[in-house]
């Protein structure tokens, strides 16, 4: 229920002489998209009719709406966001880099033959750090864990978002330089293989929970986006476990190294590594869309959750 709902409840309760609790803001933000104007240094935002408070922007902030069209803005109380709208003209790419996603690394493959491992160990030590000190909370008191689950979630996801858009912005600066479309592995839905009672470890169900797969795919597709690059999603069926060379089945190793053999071909390779290339094989016959896997448009269109 919107703030609106809340507060047309709260004086219904009031006509009808009950005791109502006064309603409060948790987490205040006010978006606007008329009746703010940048002017130089400064983002003008009305008070009330004829005053205006100003807040002002820093160097970074400057030279990145340099150009652009401010459309919307959102204030919370120790942030201010800024929509603004670019022209994108779309390349025609003359080759591809496949992406295959880990717990612990990020590896690609492209056109050229070359690969690339992204190291995501530390994001993965941030995420068991934090997880550890909120399991020594003990104390019977809501209010409280309320505010330190809140204080080490934000440690988690500032860090770890720092880490993936870094890795992300190095994907596209690659895809950009070298004129590449991005394929990678649509895995919606693989959290399902982590649910409790698939005989799997308390541990092991929390690292693979907490892995944010999705959001390194959200931040590629929209610097994708951004810089025009096309972006493609494949199967995921298959790029693990089939020969990247011949297609046919690998074996893996009894030591538990990552590292798979085929028979056929007579070769060794890293399971990432010929992950990537399988994706990149993929993605050759399939056609670059800007909007996402299929079945998540689709859900999106119906205003359903994409996560």
């Amino acid at each position: 229920m919107g703030p609106a709902g809340i507060l047309r409840n709260y004086q219904r309760q009031l006509k009808r002489n009950r005791c109502a609790r006064v309603p409060y803001v948790t987490r205040p933000s006010l978006t606007d998209c008329y009746g703010f104007r940048v002017i130089h240094r400064l983002v003008r935002l009305p008070i009330r009719r004829g005053e205006y408070t100003f807040i002002v922007l820093n160097d970074h902030t400057l030279r990145t709406m340099s150009g652009q069209v401010p459309r919307s803005l959102t204030l919370k109380s120790n942030s201010l966001s800024i929509c603004i709208a670019k022209e994108i003209a779309d390349i025609e790419p003359v080759g591809a880099i496949g992406i295959d996603r880990n717990l612990d690394n990020v590896t690609t493959a492209d056109s050229e033959g070359s690969t690339l491992r992204h190291d995501l160990g530390r994001a993965t030590e941030v995420k068991a750090r934090c997880r550890e000190t909120k399991s020594h909370f003990r104390r019977s008191d809501v209010r409280i864990r309320r505010v330190v689950y809140e204080k080490y979630g934000a440690i988690q996801r500032y860090r770890v978002g720092w880490i993936l858009h870094n890795v992300s912005a190095s994907i596209v600066r690659r895809a950009k330089e070298k004129r590449f479309g991005i394929v990678t592995e649509n895995i919606r839905g693989i959290r399902r293989l982590y649910r409790k009672g698939n005989g799997q470890g308390t541990n092991y169900r929390a690292r693979l929970n907490s892995w944010s797969f999705y959001e390194l795919q959200r931040q590629i597709e929209y610097k994708a986006r951004w810089e025009g690059i096309p972006v493609a999603y494949v199967a995921a069926r298959g790029t693990s476990v089939n020969c990247s060379k011949c297609g046919s089945r690998t074996t893996t190793y009894p030591n538990g190294r990552r590292t798979l053999h085929c028979s056929k071909c007579d070769i060794s390779v890293d399971r990432d590594v010929n992950a990537a290339r399988n994706i990149l094989a993929k993605g050759r016959g399939v056609r670059f869309t800007p909007d996402g896997p299929p079945e998540v448009r689709k859900e999106a269109m119906k205003g359903k959750e994409t996560t």
